[in-house]
């Protein structure tokens, strides 16, 4: 019988039983842990407030055996909130919508339970405190993430030189498969020619040039935003089901 302590983000819950839910988190030190908590879908629960989608808590888990991950799930046996992130966020559409994307990219790049992801850790937290701030719009917010999540799991797109033979832009052409930009001799079936403006745009939302995206015009949002998606939806193998709520 061991107890473990970390901090992490919850992503989602389910029901389990008539009061209890399991509960996955994102945390700072094992990555993506599942854990039971108990009793907290009683109406008398002040525990179960604290365990809901976007919330940033301070969690300790008991669990059999020497290590978190094992046969059986371990249990949530205390919790204090670092931040309620959901406060606000989930009293606006295009915040909530946004964030459960978030939530959503951060749990499929953490497949692997128990293996730590610290990067993704800490970018899903900052990205849910601008989100819950309302520092840019949440689209914005929104593909910034995607983008730099891609970047720190090895997927970073090129948005200057040719992804394929490296020549320097700027290169018209983009490819989700080849990795970005790429120039017209590289060009692949598939690619295609976005406009200048949409192609700046996302290389701001990776940097983190917060100026130059909050100037873009509505019609380059979004443009970049289905480059992104596309891109997401390569590497993924698959889409996801919460980006299609997203407000554009």
């Amino acid at each position: 019988m061991s107890l473990f302590r970390d901090d992490g983000i919850v992503l989602r819950t389910q029901k389990l039983g008539e009061a209890d839910r399991i509960i996955t988190l994102l945390t700072r030190g094992h990555g993506r842990v599942r854990a039971v908590a108990r009793g907290v879908r009683r109406t008398k629960s002040k525990f179960g407030a604290r365990l809901e989608p976007f919330s940033h808590a301070d969690v300790q888990f008991f669990a059999r055996g020497s290590e978190l991950i094992g046969r059986s799930l371990p249990l949530c046996t205390q919790t204090e909130i670092i931040a309620p992130y959901g406060n606000g966020i989930v009293t606006d559409y295009a915040r909530y919508t946004a964030g459960t994307a978030m939530l959503e990219t951060a749990e499929r790049f953490t497949e692997n339970e128990g293996e730590p992801a610290v990067q993704q850790y800490l970018l899903l937290v900052g990205a849910l405190r601008t989100l819950a701030r309302g520092e840019h719009e949440p689209h914005l917010i929104l593909d910034a993430f995607l983008l730099r999540s891609l970047a720190v799991n090895g997927y970073a797109p090129s948005f200057e030189d040719c992804a394929k033979c490296g020549i320097h832009g700027p290169n018209r052409h983009f490819s989700v498969a080849a990795g970005g930009v790429i120039c017209g001799d590289c060009r692949v079936p598939g690619s295609v020619v976005p406009s200048s403006e949409a192609i700046a745009l996302l290389s701001a939302l990776l940097t983190g040039d917060w100026t130059h995206a909050d100037a873009c015009e509505a019609r380059h949002v979004r443009e970049g935003s289905g480059l992104v998606s596309a891109y997401l939806h390569w590497h993924l193998e698959r889409g996801l089901r919460s980006l299609r709520y997203v407000e554009k």
